[in-house]
């Protein structure tokens, strides 16, 4: 086996035009998040209006998750991901119009509100669509023998987009206002969907077509539970972003406990992805392939450790190096999540793969936002983000003495078997 090449997927024109294209979504989505956040409670002042925004994303990103699973594996993926595209474009511009001057002026608090949650609950929708697509379109890309080249290289783009959308969803809403940082985002979706059309249609990899859809649900469903790596690493993923979810409650301490307005806001924001980009590129060159599941466990009980820390502090400057060190220990637990499902997963199931993922860790942090939400309104936010922990390195401990398998993963021979293939 020769050396790796770090740069392998990069050389593939068609999936540099699909990074841009997620650099562009999520840049977006993320200060979309950032920004609507800030705005909810700007007008509320009430946490439990944060938990409500993740309630109203994860119930139609649940339960469509597995139908929408079914329909990408059965269609082309370019066009899908343009659909998905367009629609995302009338979120935007729905939130946009929504936080303008005229719209405040005459419309209620109350109206505002509820229909932010209107366009949040199609967001969930729409991101049900999202994931699978885009799992699938990355594998339609590139050559099996560099796809843990590709998945890092895809979910180091996310995390930089994400680092970005939240440092300048910040600096924005402090710069220009709500609405012109929601119009922002218009515009880049907009750009994105045009980008999009630069990459091919590519060919439908599922031989059954037409395949009645209860049983090709059925079929994603079993593929999961009966693979225990899968579904170790999918479960505890899932249960950590549940309870060490800090990210739908940090207005309340920027705002209340730390007092550093909307830039420390957007700062608080960006740290965490910022440490998932800096490990994510790291492994670019030293691939987490050997002892992969001890790694996976400890960095998952790192990013609990850190999730305290965070609660615990008043401190702004302390505040920032605890999320960061918890987006560094989140983005080794990513890359080894996206690697052993592109590894893992038949061509002919990846959308239902994907849709069952989302539903484990995608929908987790909605959940896990209401969650955050729920018992900051009742216990207080500090409480609420130390439980959060606490509970994440419980979980951390129980997984890696109750799944010897998740414990003993490696997956040096599969990775070398790959390149050689």
């Amino acid at each position: 086996m020769g050396k790796q090449d770090p740069y392998a997927a990069l050389r593939i024109k068609e999936f540099n035009i699909f990074l841009l294209v997620r650099f562009l979504l999520v840049f977006g989505w993320s200060m979309q998040f950032i920004v609507i956040e800030w705005q909810v409670y700007s007008i509320t002042k009430d946490p439990l209006s944060l938990g409500i925004i993740g309630l109203m994303e994860i119930i139609p990103a649940f339960t469509m998750a597995l139908f929408a699973g079914h329909i990408v594996d059965q269609n082309e993926k370019r066009n899908l991901l343009a659909i998905c595209t367009a629609a995302f474009s009338f979120i935007s511009l729905g939130l946009f119009l929504l936080t303008s001057e005229r719209i405040i002026a005459n419309w209620s608090t109350n109206a505002i509100l509820y229909s932010i949650y209107g366009l949040v609950f199609f967001g969930g929708f729409l991101r049900s669509f999202f994931g699978p697509t885009i799992f699938s379109l990355v594998a339609l890309l590139v050559p099996k023998k560099i796809y843990p080249n590709a998945a890092t290289w895809s979910t180091s783009t996310w995390k930089t987009a994400a680092v970005s959308g939240a440092l300048f969803g910040g600096f924005f809403i402090s710069w220009v206002g709500v609405d012109k940082t929601l119009c922002l985002v218009f515009i880049l979706v907009i750009l994105s969907f045009i980008v999009l059309f630069q990459i091919k249609k590519k060919p439908i990899l599922n031989k059954k077509i037409g395949e009645p859809m209860l049983k090709s649900l059925k079929t994603g469903v079993q593929f999961v539970f009966k693979n225990k790596v899968i579904l170790g690493v999918l479960t505890l993923d899932m249960i950590a972003v549940l309870f060490g979810g800090t990210v739908a409650i940090l207005s309340v301490f920027a705002q209340d406990i730390l007092n550093v307005g909307p830039e420390g806001f957007g700062i608080l924001n960006a740290s965490i992805s910022l440490g998932s980009i800096l490990t994510m590129f790291v492994t670019t060159y030293i691939p987490i392939n050997k002892n992969t599941g001890k790694k996976m466990l400890f960095s998952v009980f790192i990013f609990g450790l850190s999730i305290i820390a965070f609660g615990l502090s008043s401190i702004f400057w302390l505040s920032i190096l605890a999320l960061f060190i918890s987006g560094a220990a989140d983005g080794i637990s990513m890359v080894i999540r996206q690697t052993i499902l592109q590894l893992k997963t038949p061509d002919d199931m990846r959308g239902r793969v994907s849709s069952v993922n989302s539903m484990f860790v995608g929908s987790s942090n909605e959940l896990g936002a209401f969650e955050s939400g729920l018992a900051a309104k009742l216990v207080g936010p500090v409480i609420a983000v130390v439980f959060g922990g606490t509970m994440t390195l419980i979980t951390t401990i129980a997984s890696g003495v109750l799944n010897p398998t998740l414990r003993n993963l490696d997956l040096t021979e599969e990775i070398k078997s790959k390149e050689e293939g």
